[in-house]
């Protein structure tokens, strides 16, 4: 491979907009390194665990790929779901008051049928979503809003408005254990996203969906059938929803109807911006939106490790993430290559002069 190849390879991954989200997990990164040297450490614990921070940041982000990747799906439609962080919630209080309830928590079958419920009711409420998008055809803003304040409040029916509060070393596995000394939760995630990417790009469903986010009439002209890829897309979201709430309700085995997937609706969305989905919709990267996932863990992470006041942790976000989209913008990339072109321009005048 000669020079000139080598640069133009160099220069697509640079035109990768979520390239930006790589360099900033390491740009957060290398701050944690300079407050701590073995900030990167990974050592073994007595029971052949891995432990460090690297591992936390990994099994933090489980939950935010969850909802992320079923987020891109939705918004390659040119829709949007905010009621992912009241499903999480739901899906978590369900599995939670039936291992309460149940005689045998600890029993392996009562485990997975926790799960199995957890999962149906997702599903269900993801349904019920895409019939009012696709067929009743409400605005996906306001479908997804109605369900997000909806979910919260089904939460406190099956909860009867309390948190709630169980022990089951399976289901607590789900979140908590070990395989080969990686966390299993981000092993479970890690699984999902990547069947997840081999269905939508193996297949033809991925352009079908990114069809329908550039123009849904002409997509109806080629012969694919809209409504259907729509109630599919939102039933997915809120499928991967309740398996994030799974994950974030079995690490305490504790659901909190109040703070259970609170906000986390945004760290999603703003997990597919970083990765380089239009909110336009169209084309869609599930594997930018897996960056965008890592960068809000890390980014949660560093605030924590930096010691930054909670009241000043929204702002402190923001502005990374402000930075993050002015760097991605088009425009502030376009007056970057017309700069260097200036520069080597005056460079070459110079050097014949």
């Amino acid at each position: 491979m000669n020079a000139t190849q080598k640069k133009s390879k160099l220069a697509a991954f640079f035109q990768q907009q979520y390239m930006w989200g790589v360099l900033a997990i390491v740009a957060l990164l290398i701050v944690n390194l300079i407050r701590d040297p073995s900030y990167l450490s990974i050592s073994v614990s007595a029971h052949g665990n891995l432990v460090g921070n690297v591992i936390d940041i990994l099994r933090a982000s489980a939950p935010i790929l969850m909802i992320a990747v079923g987020m891109t799906l939705v918004i390659a439609t040119a829709g949007i779901d905010l009621s992912v962080g009241s499903v999480m919630v739901v899906a978590g209080g369900v599995s939670m008051e039936f291992l309460k309830a149940s005689d045998t928590p600890n029993a392996i079958p009562t485990a997975f049928a926790a799960l199995g419920l957890a999962l149906a009711i997702g599903t269900v409420l993801g349904f019920v979503n895409g019939i009012l998008v696709a067929y009743v055809k409400l605005q996906p803003f306001i479908t997804t809003l109605i369900m997000m304040m909806a979910g919260r409040g089904i939460a406190k029916v099956i909860t009867g408005g309390q948190n709630t509060a169980t022990a089951s070393v399976p289901f607590r596995w789900i979140a908590n254990g070990y395989v080969f000394g990686v966390p299993v939760v981000f092993l479970f995630a890690l699984a999902i996203v990547i069947i997840v990417a081999l269905i939508v790009r193996r297949s033809a469903l991925g352009l079908m969906v990114e069809s329908i986010g550039i123009n849904p009439k002409a997509s109806r002209m080629a012969g694919i059938k809209p409504r259907g890829l729509l109630v599919t897309v939102y039933t997915v979201s809120a499928l991967l929803a309740a398996v994030a709430g799974v994950f974030a309700t079995a690490s305490v085995m504790a659901v909190d109807v109040s703070r259970t997937g609170y906000q986390l609706e945004l760290d999603a969305i703003l997990a597919v911006v970083i990765g380089g989905t239009s909110l336009a919709g169209g084309r869609f990267s599930i594997g930018g939106s897996v960056v965008g996932a890592l960068l809000i863990a890390t980014l949660d992470k560093t605030v924590v490790f930096l010691g930054i006041s909670s009241s000043a942790t929204p702002a402190f976000k923001a502005i990374v993430i402000i930075l993050l989209c002015l760097l991605q913008s088009d425009r502030i990339r376009d007056r970057f290559a017309r700069y260097r072109r200036r520069r080597a321009l005056r460079t070459r005048k110079e050097a014949l002069a």
